[in-house]
């Protein structure tokens, strides 16, 4: 294969990585730290109570639950489309993004406390490990990536630079 012939493959494949690399840090800087979050709350006791509940959930429960926070935010979505029409755009914009937030901290939490149940269907426990597979693969790749390793070091600068300043400033 011609060094020409090669080069959509590599524009597909520097696509594809980048596209994965945006789907991982919103798992990392979103689904993660909100779940956790939200988890932080089950310290009122009510709410650690329906945790317990929401774990011994049989399977075909813990499924869909995931529906519950589709079908909460649906209406408050609307609400924010609303908002948008009468002129209102960057309340209904913010009402959208708060309205996803909060979606994505109870899918999150929900995830964590129904795992064991989800992977008792079979199809379920196969697309997981695919993912933690993929995810592992795209890592390893985008972490030998000259963009990677130049975004890390810039990010690594900013950071010290940052806090050379907060220290200053005291």
């Amino acid at each position: 294969m011609s060094r020409l012939s090669r080069l959509p493959w590599r524009i597909l494949r520097a696509f594809l990585l980048g596209l994965a690399a945006i789907v991982l840090a919103i798992e990392d800087w979103g689904w993660r730290p909100l779940s956790d979050w939200l988890g932080r709350l089950t310290r009122w006791p009510p709410l650690a109570r329906l945790e317990d509940r929401l774990r011994a959930v049989s399977p075909r429960v813990a499924l869909a639950l995931f529906l519950v926070p589709a079908l909460l935010l649906f209406p408050i979505k609307l609400v924010a489309l609303w908002l948008i029409h009468l002129g209102h755009a960057a309340l209904g914009v913010i009402v959208i993004l708060a309205a996803k937030l909060l979606g994505t901290a109870l899918v999150g939490r929900l995830f964590v406390l129904t795992e064991p149940q989800l992977t008792r269907y079979a199809w379920f426990a196969r697309a997981l490990g695919w993912w933690r597979e993929t995810k592992r693969q795209v890592r390893e790749r985008l972490g030998r990536s000259a963009a990677w390793q130049a975004t890390r070091g810039a990010l690594r600068r900013l950071r010290d630079r940052i806090g050379r300043g907060l220290r200053g400033a005291r």
